[in-house]
């Protein structure tokens, strides 16, 4: 069997970053995601799916991510089942546990919406934050010798 999902969407909300009882961070967030299906007026059809982000990751995308941000995340689609205090009603809720996500904004985007952010430093674009080091150096690449020989186009 094989449980993988892969959305790219705009989050919907602030990413709520919490803490478990075990100290572990925990990111949730949610993204909207459009949907080839057409209505019947001819518009797009829009899925918005939960997701959660543990230890650095989830600490990672809570800082540099924000309401409206681009994101593609890849991870496993789970289930949950609970009963509401209010009401005593069972309510079943769907949502992914990112393994992977990436920052689909430009840095000059994410900048402009994540004014908070003193630091400095704005993941690369596409940046992997399943990493547990995101400050890796990729933008230095024009050091690098390559023979035109060596390259297969």
């Amino acid at each position: 069997m094989l449980n993988r999902v892969t959305l790219v969407g705009r989050l919907t909300r602030d990413p709520e970053l919490r803490k478990t009882t075990s100290g572990t961070s925990v990111a949730s967030f949610s993204i909207a995601v459009d949907d080839d299906y057409r209505g019947p007026n001819g518009e797009r059809a829009t899925i918005f799916m939960n997701c959660s982000c543990f230890g650095n990751r989830g600490e990672t995308v809570a800082k540099y991510t924000r309401k409206g941000s681009l994101v593609s995340v890849d991870g496993r689609l789970t289930q949950r089942k609970y009963t509401r205090r209010s009401d005593n009603v069972e309510i079943t809720t769907t949502e992914i546990v990112c393994d992977h996500v990436n920052f689909l904004d430009s840095r000059n985007a994410q900048s402009q919406n994540n004014t908070s952010n003193n630091s400095g430093y704005m993941p690369d674009r596409n940046a992997d934050v399943s990493l547990s080091d995101t400050s890796r150096d990729d933008d230095n690449l024009d050091s690098i010798d390559v023979v035109d020989d060596d390259l297969p186009f």
